[in-house]
């Protein structure tokens, strides 16, 4: 079975949705949320591999230009 936002599906149900359409929309958000939070994780893992490149390129740069 999908995961479901309760919260979502009642505010849904209690606003007059139909409950196929409630329960359909939950999921659906539920869905966005994980696929979101991986987006997140992966932009983390970027910023922190840009770090590391820029770290490699500046510090012989600067090292470079004071000798």
């Amino acid at each position: 079975m999908p995961v479901m936002l309760s919260k979502t599906y009642a505010a849904l149900v209690a606003a007059g949705a139909p409950e196929a359409a409630a329960i359909e929309a939950a999921e659906e958000i539920a869905d966005f949320k994980r696929r979101l939070s991986a987006m997140q994780s992966d932009i983390k893992l970027i910023k922190w591999i840009l770090g590391v490149v820029l770290a490699c390129v500046v510090v012989p740069l600067v090292k470079s230009l004071l000798e």
